[in-house]
């Protein structure tokens, strides 16, 4: 967490978060949110996360070259930064990818020390997709209520912290390539084809929370978390795929028939996501529905 800090009398808050938060274009616009693009890196070309290349252009290209991904440069958070300075606000919440996945925090970090006439809290979301976004959609939510801005970084942790995810893969090939494989291991396994339920640990890093046979079997896995995960209370949850829309969309109908869903999104994944997971993914992520003070 990194904080500068000039007391103001009439907070204008920003709320900052990066491309990997897989939040829907309207969401974006509609409250505001600012997105800081990650980078998709071929040989002899770059492209924007989500901005000018789509997760369907990677796993197209994949067979011809499985490009590299880059975090945003300092010039670019500088940039956003000064835009936001230049329309005199006084205060940015910015949370990003784990840590444990990416160097994008702690750049962020880094810069956010240079705008000391700006109050900057920078939060390590431990966490990527809407286990990010999430987080960054509720606390745009409270800025609808509330300008305290101690109560909209409160209400980003909180949601954080008790925001869960768990996706399988087609293969880990590419999590192996990237150097993303955390504690992830299946060498073996996949010669058997056994599939990993993948989550992430405190630390921000993949781990394996099941293991099942095979593509069908891990599919309904999958499902049976969500159903056991959203017994008592309320929960916000998305599916989420990466390259397998029709898989997703089945589980995506199946989560209506659940009794204490609140809000059920369907995202896909965005493009730097898809180069280190490959086509196939599909995930959960489950967010209960907290109570915040107005």
């Amino acid at each position: 967490m990194q904080q500068t800090s000039t007391p103001m009398n009439v907070p204008k808050i920003a709320i900052v978060t990066d491309s990997t938060s897989d939040l829907a274009p309207e969401m974006i616009k509609e409250f505001g949110i600012e997105i800081i693009p990650l980078h998709v890196v071929y040989k002899d070309r770059e492209y924007l996360d989500g901005v000018n290349i789509t997760p369907d252009e990677v796993y197209k290209n994949m067979d011809i070259e499985v490009p590299t991904t880059s975090l945003p440069s300092p010039s670019e958070i500088s940039d956003l930064f000064n835009r936001l300075r230049e329309a005199h606000f006084t205060h940015v919440l910015t949370m990003h990818i784990s840590s444990g996945l990416s160097g994008t925090y702690e750049t962020v970090c880094q810069v956010a020390q240079e705008y000391k006439e700006m109050v900057i809290e920078v939060l390590d979301s431990k966490a990527l997709s809407m286990g990010l976004g999430f987080p960054i959609l509720e606390a745009a939510r409270k800025l609808q209520t509330s300008k305290d801005f101690q109560e909209v970084i409160h209400v980003a942790k909180t949601v954080s912290q008790h925001t869960k995810l768990y996706f399988v893969l087609s293969t880990l090939e590419y999590l192996k390539r990237g150097g993303r494989i955390g504690y992830v291991s299946g060498t073996i396994g996949e010669l058997l084809n056994i599939k990993p339920i993948i989550s992430i640990n405190p630390e921000g890093k993949y781990i394996t929370t099941a293991k099942v046979r095979g593509r069908e079997q891990s599919l309904k896995k999958l499902y049976d978390i969500l159903i056991e995960s959203t017994q008592n209370g309320r929960y916000n949850v998305a599916i989420v795929h990466g390259g397998a829309e029709q898989e997703a969309r089945k589980m995506w109908q199946k989560a209506h028939e659940l009794p204490n869903i609140e809000d059920l999104l369907f995202n896909q994944i965005g493009p730097v996501m898809g180069v280190h997971t490959g086509p196939g993914l599909v995930g959960i992520i489950i967010s209960p529905v907290i109570a915040t003070q107005s």
